[in-house]
Protein backbone atom coordinates (compact mmCIF):
# COMPACT_ATOMS: atom_id res chain seq x y z
CA UNK A 1 0.00 0.00 0.00
CA UNK A 2 1.24 3.67 -0.91
CA UNK A 3 2.53 5.57 1.77
CA UNK A 4 2.68 9.41 2.44
CA UNK A 5 1.01 12.49 1.50
CA UNK A 6 -1.14 12.18 -1.95
CA UNK A 7 -1.22 15.84 -3.95
CA UNK A 8 -3.57 15.66 -6.70
CA UNK A 9 -3.46 18.36 -9.91
CA UNK A 10 -6.93 17.94 -12.41
CA UNK A 11 -6.26 20.02 -15.31
CA UNK A 12 -8.69 20.11 -18.52
CA UNK A 13 -6.12 18.82 -21.42
CA UNK A 14 -2.88 16.91 -21.61
CA UNK A 15 -0.49 19.63 -22.04
CA UNK A 16 -1.56 21.55 -18.51
CA UNK A 17 -1.48 17.82 -16.95
CA UNK A 18 1.88 17.45 -18.12
CA UNK A 19 3.14 21.00 -17.43
CA UNK A 20 1.93 20.38 -13.90
CA UNK A 21 3.68 17.22 -14.03
CA UNK A 22 7.15 18.09 -15.01
CA UNK A 23 7.20 21.69 -12.81
CA UNK A 24 5.64 18.75 -9.91
CA UNK A 25 8.89 16.56 -9.98
CA UNK A 26 11.22 19.03 -10.52
CA UNK A 27 10.16 21.92 -7.16
CA UNK A 28 10.31 19.32 -4.90
CA UNK A 29 10.98 15.83 -3.94
CA UNK A 30 7.82 14.02 -5.09
CA UNK A 31 7.08 10.36 -7.30
CA UNK A 32 4.07 10.89 -9.75
CA UNK A 33 1.77 8.19 -8.05
CA UNK A 34 -0.21 7.60 -11.38
CA UNK A 35 -2.96 9.82 -13.77
CA UNK A 36 -6.42 9.46 -14.79
CA UNK A 37 -8.19 10.62 -18.12
CA UNK A 38 -11.25 11.22 -18.56
CA UNK A 39 -13.48 11.52 -22.12
CA UNK A 40 -14.46 14.91 -21.44
CA UNK A 41 -10.69 16.32 -21.64
CA UNK A 42 -9.79 15.88 -17.63
CA UNK A 43 -6.29 14.83 -16.67
CA UNK A 44 -5.29 14.02 -13.40
CA UNK A 45 -2.23 13.87 -11.88
CA UNK A 46 -1.18 12.40 -8.34
CA UNK A 47 1.88 12.76 -6.53
CA UNK A 48 3.59 11.24 -3.42
CA UNK A 49 5.94 12.20 -0.92
CA UNK A 50 5.99 13.91 2.59
CA UNK A 51 3.17 16.82 3.20
CA UNK A 52 5.81 19.20 2.76
CA UNK A 53 7.14 18.23 -0.77
CA UNK A 54 3.63 17.57 -2.00
CA UNK A 55 2.57 20.59 -0.60
CA UNK A 56 5.36 22.64 -2.81
CA UNK A 57 4.82 20.33 -5.44
CA UNK A 58 0.81 21.50 -5.89
CA UNK A 59 1.66 24.22 -5.45
CA UNK A 60 4.21 24.55 -8.65
CA UNK A 61 1.78 22.29 -10.98
CA UNK A 62 -1.13 24.23 -10.19
CA UNK A 63 0.66 27.66 -11.31
CA UNK A 64 2.53 25.35 -14.27
CA UNK A 65 -0.91 24.12 -15.54
CA UNK A 66 -3.09 27.52 -15.36
CA UNK A 67 -0.18 29.86 -17.53
CA UNK A 68 -0.38 26.72 -20.23
CA UNK A 69 -4.12 25.92 -19.80
CA UNK A 70 -7.50 25.78 -17.43
CA UNK A 71 -6.74 24.33 -14.00
CA UNK A 72 -9.76 22.65 -12.42
CA UNK A 73 -9.22 21.59 -9.08
CA UNK A 74 -5.27 21.00 -7.01
CA UNK A 75 -5.38 19.24 -3.14
CA UNK A 76 -2.90 17.75 -0.64
CA UNK A 77 -4.29 15.00 1.15
CA UNK A 78 -1.88 14.88 4.34
CA UNK A 79 -2.42 11.34 5.38
CA UNK A 80 -4.90 9.25 3.36
CA UNK A 81 -7.24 6.84 4.96
CA UNK A 82 -6.74 3.11 4.03
CA UNK A 83 -10.26 3.39 2.31
CA UNK A 84 -9.29 6.15 0.67
CA UNK A 85 -6.03 4.53 -0.71
CA UNK A 86 -8.51 1.71 -2.15
CA UNK A 87 -10.52 4.04 -4.35
CA UNK A 88 -7.21 5.83 -5.48
CA UNK A 89 -5.99 1.95 -6.45
CA UNK A 90 -9.02 1.43 -8.69
CA UNK A 91 -9.38 4.52 -10.12
CA UNK A 92 -6.02 5.49 -11.37
CA UNK A 93 -3.35 4.14 -13.61
CA UNK A 94 -0.28 3.90 -11.90
CA UNK A 95 3.24 4.91 -13.64
CA UNK A 96 5.22 2.20 -12.05
CA UNK A 97 5.17 -1.77 -12.54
Amino acid sequence: MASGALGMVETRGLVGALEAADAMVKSANVEVEGYRTLRNGQVSILVRGDVGAVRAAVDAGSAAAAAVGELYVARVLPRPDPGTETVIGEAVTATRT
